[in-house]
């Protein structure tokens, strides 16, 4: 037995161990009494069985079976635990298995619908099709096929449906199998198919049915599908159940008939998944048919439950469909008769049916019992509904209308009676069939018929039906509370990856509270997003759960504990951003559609994009399921694409509006920016936008100009009174402004600038003064200006305060340092104290000294995190690692060179720092436009340099070992071990190959002994020449392996790497350059070492003036007033021009052009069809019009005969009235 049988053998055991439980609850019938079958000639019952397979106890009494002339199921047979049931494999199919379960015809339909849906895994349906007629595939008419193929299967699969047959390999139930078998192939994965076929069939009409007998289950049972004899039929391989119903019979139709109605019954009163409003809708659907199936229809009309008739399919279908259509109801009486003619509309009626009757079934002999039964089913024909091949509407359309027209029978006068068709509508997902039937206009819709729907549509992800519900009535405002928005989020599978961190953060409240009772609330949802979204913006509902946003979490802990005990009358108010707290949801749940349905519904588009991007990539990275952490990567990515399409689109609109949007805070995120948002969601193709790299080129450039040449700034830091000349070029102050459209200005400075945060300074004025900007006095605003300083003071401030100027500054004194580094290590390293060190080694000392200040200084000292927080934080950046470990060094290096001990050592450690320092400039050229992407191209190559280095390492091990030990038989001494086992074949790589070293044929011009007293003391031994041709080989493959596969290798994966990376290192470069610009925009003005006088500074306004930091507010826009709400408007009117121009692209499509077509192609059908009925309705009136000419025909003869009136005048004839009708 291979693995795969093993697994699906212990995969049976466990499952028949589940179900051994069955034969306790579930029966089977067996005959108890032999009634003789008048035709058998004494050997047969009349239970369709031989007398041989009768037990002896139904043959024991001979007396009171002989009494009995008619054999009853209830009465003449008895229940046993069945002995039938399991999976079901057909021979030479190759499917899947199908279940299958032999039970009573009395079995309680509950306990056998809780086997299906718990133990067989069918999907709770949304809708049963019960499929009855047929009976033979030779009379199954094409089209029908067609039918079943195209409309039901279809309308099953969108609707995720049970379609319910007999079963069986004939007529109708052979052709369901074969559409459903046709669809499971065109459906690229099982998951995607929600057609649940099952049959229902009569035990006694399955041939081969012992093949299916094992009292303790089958798992799988083999069943040969063969040639059926008379009266029995072989099951179809193409359901996925079937429940086969023994009533004690064998041979014999119409066993499971009781069964099936009662199981439909109780199927009809269950909900459906994801829904409390409706019941699942049955469904009956008729297919041709015998005669002896109007029992059957008029059973089930009594019940209510609808019909579909498929006209033109024949049989009984066709019969039904022509009383329905073509049999008035109403029939006009003649006048006069007296009480004799009273019953004369239904005489008539009755008379018309008989007609009917005779003329679809002439040879039926109980012909008045078949027509008292057709006309209780003519009274039920509201319940009836009829398909014609050629209508215009869908097949699931006409579905949808019949189980609603049936539904309206049960709808009370105060509903709406179009609430149960929108739900079904909702339940099946059919928005089409929503929109074009319930929401054209004619339907006047009110909130409350509304509300239930869009929380089904909601929970179970349906976003065009919330888009069809705000669009038609449903106000957003007043449908969201904090209640129903903490409902939503129990709402959540706790399976997807938000369900497990909610209910891991409710367990920690359940354990402060001592409540198992608790749900997930408001609280729980706050802290899943303030781990998503770290830093970034301020948490969420803190303020609606009356939790201080700034208080730790061990009191805000205790506080909503407290909060949630109480009535919690938060829940009953709204919510004040709806449509962003619905993105959240839909976000945390990875529902694509329906949160980018919400972004669209948002304000503040681009930083609402960009927090969606952030939170995906968070959850990514906790998923552990590959599919699900593909799907999360996938739509953040097209949030990030969203947040750069919305930008470019509002940079085109107005550059200088859309730099305020990168800088805004904002209230709905918390005080959040665009940038900061962006950084955290490592948001690239973002920044890589010109308009984001126009704003950081301003910010970085200050109120110098752009273009300005660096040798001109370089030049005037080493002469400074330059900056009061026209040696640099600086913005004007009194700028023009410049109206942008459609781009950036032409020049580099922005058309807004004086309102726009671009500089240091302008942040602190803008800052201090934030309460004074355009605060509006009746109806005119003023701009607030700072008091202007002295040319002087302005101009150097200008200057110097550009992060440009520091970065030129921080260049120029780090070669400075590189070159004094470099000239104590080469010219003027002196020996410990008291001889050194030398006062350049002081210098050096007190330089690393500030430029450790300055770390300490940007990780501790700016801004409000907590220290473990910037300590992270300052950890992240790889470049913060390469300053640690430099300061390490040279502190380790300084320690050592002190002491004449470990002076060498000390130097040695330095001598190495100087290497780490001198590539720390890597990062401070990653903002030159060239070098930067390469250098990013250099890192991705180091990366793969690794994987080289270990196949590598593992050729040169093992190389160098043999050949050691093949080379030298005893050889003590580690550092020639070493040099030949390691370095020496490394060496080999590069060409260096000391031939007559290794092969010992040649001559090697070097002493050796082979005494071991000599070897131990350091002697040089002899080689082992017994193994040279080993050797060489070895040394060949060595070569040819390292030399040619690996070098090629790594070469080849350099060349990937950087074709790849090539292709976008320009956006990872603008990405990192915005770092850079952050940092030098954040560091003082001087650098090191004179950057030591600008902590002072620091210090001194800090901890004795008292004056507050403004660098933490960096990038930051405070907008308030009518100001902020211009903003909001006017990046919602650039967003809907976004959505609108991809609208218009949709549109553009070969697809959507295509859909276009076919709608305008339905539609033309749609009216032929209508023109179709209309012509019928013509028909129909037009032949009330003849009764109604002959009756008034008849009443002008009996009067004209009558002696009673007498008229002066003739009556008309109808040539005189056509006459006279010409003349008008």
């Amino acid at each position: 037995m291979n693995e795969k049988e093993a697994e699906e053998a212990a995969a049976a055991v466990m499952l028949k161990q589940d179900l051994s439980w069955i034969p306790n609850f579930i029966k089977k019938r067996v005959c108890t009494a032999f009634v003789e079958d008048s035709f058998s000639n004494g050997g047969r019952c009349q239970c369709g069985a031989t007398r041989d397979s009768h037990p002896s106890v139904a043959l024991g009494d001979y007396f009171s079976t002989a009494m009995v002339s008619h054999w009853d199921s209830t009465q003449h047979s008895s229940e046993q635990p069945t002995d039938a049931y399991g999976e079901l494999e057909f021979a030479g199919a190759g499917k899947r298995h199908s279940h299958f379960l032999r039970l009573s015809s009395t079995t309680d339909p509950a306990v056998v619908f809780n086997i299906m849906r718990q133990h067989w895994k069918l999907g709770q349906p949304n809708l049963v099709v019960s499929v009855v007629g047929g009976e033979g595939r030779s009379k199954v008419k094409t089209w029908v096929r067609e039918v079943l193929r195209q409309g039901l299967v279809k309308a099953a699969q969108s609707t995720g449906a049970w379609i319910i047959t007999s079963g069986l390999r004939e007529g109708i139930g052979k052709c369901v199998g074969e559409a459903v078998r046709d669809h499971a192939t065109a459906v690229s994965s099982v998951n995607l198919n929600k057609v649940v076929s099952i049959g229902i069939a009569s035990w006694g009409m399955v041939n081969n049915r012992l093949q299916l007998v094992d009292p303790e289950g089958s798992f799988p049972a083999k069943y040969f599908v063969q040639n059926s004899p008379r009266g029995f039929c072989s099951l179809d391989n193409n359901y996925k159940a079937f429940l086969l119903v023994d009533d004690g019979t064998e041979g014999r139709k119409g066993g499971e008939v009781g069964f099936r109605g009662r199981l439909e019954d109780f199927i009809s009163r269950q909900r459906p998944a994801g829904s409390a409003s409706i019941d699942i809708p049955v469904l009956n659907m008729l297919i041709s048919g015998e005669v002896s199936m109007v029992e059957a229809l008029e059973i089930s009309l009594k019940n209510s439950m609808p019909w579909l008739v498929l006209a033109g399919s024949g049989g009984l279908a066709n019969f039904v469909s022509d009383i329905v259509e073509n049999v008035p109801s109403a029939p006009m009486s003649s006048f006069g008769g007296g009480q004799k003619d009273e019953a004369s509309p239904k005489m008539e009626l009755r008379e018309r049916i008989t007609t009917k009757v005779k003329k679809h079934f002439p040879s039926e002999q109980d012909m008045d019992k078949l027509v008292d039964k057709v006309l209780s089913i003519y009274q039920n024909k509201d319940l009836i509904s009829i398909y014609h091949a050629e209508g215009a509407d869908d097949f699931d359309t006409v579905m949808l209308k019949v189980l609603v027209q049936a539904s309206k029978q049960r709808v009370s006068v105060s509903t709406n009676p179009y609430v149960d068709e929108l739900k079904l509508a909702v339940t099946w997902n059919r928005v089409d069939i929503a929109r074009s039937e319930l929401f054209s206009g004619n339907i006047d819709w009110k909130y409350e018929d509304l509300e239930e729907s869009m929380t089904d549509a909601l929970e179970n992800d349906k976003p065009q039906f919330v888009r069809l519900f705000t669009d038609n009535g449903l106000n957003i405002l007043n449908y969201l509370t904090y209640g129903r928005l903490e409902a939503l989020y129990n709402s959540i599978s706790n399976t997807s990856q938000a369900g497990i961190q909610l209910q891991h953060l409710l367990e920690e409240r359940i354990n402060e509270s001592n409540d198992q009772t608790c749900i997930v609330s408001l609280y729980e949802v706050s802290q899943l997003l303030e781990v998503l979204l770290g830093e970034v913006c301020q948490p969420f509902y803190r303020s609606v759960l009356k939790v201080d946003a700034a208080s730790t979490k061990r009191k805000a802990l205790k506080k909503v504990c407290k909060v949630l005990k109480e009535d919690c009358f938060y829940r009953q108010n709204m919510c004040k951003h709806p449509w962003l707290c619905l993105f959240l949801w839909a976000v945390l749940q990875n529902r694509g559609e329906m949160a980018i349905f919400c972004w669209e519904m948002c304000g503040e588009t681009v930083l609402t994009a960009l927090g969606g991007c952030k939170i995906l990539r968070e959850l990514s990275k906790l998923e552990i399921e590959t599919e699900a952490k593909l799907s999360m990567k996938e739509l953040a990515t097209k949030f990030e694409c969203m947040a750069h399409d919305v930008f470019s689109t509002c940079y085109q609109a107005k550059a200088s509006y859309s730099y305020k949007l990168l800088i805004r805070k904002s209230t709905l995120w918390g005080d959040a920016t665009c940038l900061k948002m962006a950084l955290a969601a490592d948001a690239r193709y973002f920044f890589s936008h010109d308009g984001v790299q126009s704003l950081l080129s301003q910010i970085w450039w200050g109120d110098i100009e752009r273009g300005t040449e660096l040798w001109k700034l370089a030049l005037t830091m080493i002469i400074p009174p330059l900056v009061y000349t026209s040696f640099i070029d600086f913005k004007k102050e009194n700028a023009e402004e410049v109206k942008s459209v459609m781009g950036p200005p032409p020049s580099a400075t922005d058309c807004n600038y004086g309102e726009t945060v671009f500089s240091f300074t302008e942040i602190k004025n803008h800052e201090g003064d934030n309460e004074d900007i355009r605060r509006p006095t009746k109806g005119t605003a003023t701009n607030f200006r700072p008091k202007k300083q002295p040319f002087w003071i302005s101009r150097w401030k200008q200057f110097w305060y550009a992060p440009v100027t520091s970065f030129i500054g921080n260049v120029l004194m780090y070669f400075l340092f590189l070159f004094l580094y470099a000239y104590v290590l080469l010219v003027d390293f002196k020996p410990p104290p008291p001889e050194g060190p030398a006062v350049s080694e002081y210098v050096l000392y007190f330089w690393v000294f500030t430029i450790v200040c300055e770390e300490i200084r940007e990780t501790f000292i700016v801004g409000s995190k907590s220290f473990g927080q910037r300590l992270m934080l300052y950890a992240q950046d790889m470049w913060n690692k390469f300053d640690v470990l430099a300061i390490s060094l040279f502190i380790a290096g300084l320690c050592c060179r002190m002491f004449s001990w470990s002076f060498n050592m000390g130097r040695g450690i330095l001598c190495m720092d100087y290497m780490v320092f001198t590539l720390r400039l890597i990062h401070i050229f990653a903002i030159h436009r060239q070098l930067g992407p390469k250098i990013i191209i250099l890192g991705k190559m180091i990366k793969d340099a690794f994987f080289f280095l270990f196949f590598l390492g593992v050729w040169l091990s093992a190389y160098g070992v043999a050949n050691q030990a093949l080379l030298y038989q005893y050889d003590p001494s580690p550092d020639r071990a070493f040099r030949r086992v390691l370095y020496r074949p490394y060496l080999h790589i590069f060409g260096q190959i000391p031939v007559e070293e290794i092969d010992t044929g040649k001559y090697w011009d070097r002493d050796c002994t082979d005494n071991l007293t000599l070897i131990n003391e350091g002697k040089e031994p002899c080689r082992d020449t017994s193994h040279n041709w080993l050797v060489v080989i070895l040394l060949v493959i060595f070569l040819l392996v390292t030399n040619i596969l690996l070098v090629n290798l790594l070469i080849a994966t350099f060349s990937y790497t950087f074709s790849k990376v090539q292709e976008h290192s320009d956006t990872y470069w603008k990405f990192q350059r915005y770092n850079l610009i952050v940092e030098y925009h954040s560091r003082p003005t001087l650098a090191p070492p004179f950057i030591i006088l600008s902590h002072i500074n620091l210090l001194i306004k800090r901890n004795l003036r008292k004056v507050a930091s403004t660098k933490i507010h960096r990038f930051a826009l405070q907008l308030k007033g009518r100001e902020a709400n211009k903003m909001v408007k006017w990046e919602n009117l650039q967003k809907e021009n976004f959505l609108s121009l991809e609208s218009k692209k949709l549109r553009g499509t070969d697809s959507e052009r295509l859909k276009r077509m076919t709608a305008k192609v339905d539609g033309v059908i749609k009216q032929v069809g209508e023109i179709r009925d209309v012509d019928r309705r013509l028909r129909a009136l037009e032949s009330d019009m003849e009764f109604c000419t002959s009756s008034l025909q008849w009443i002008m003869e009996a009067l004209s005969q009558s002696s009673t009136v007498k008229s002066p005048k003739a009556h008309p004839t109808r040539k005189a009235v056509v006459s006279a009708s010409i003349e008008k």
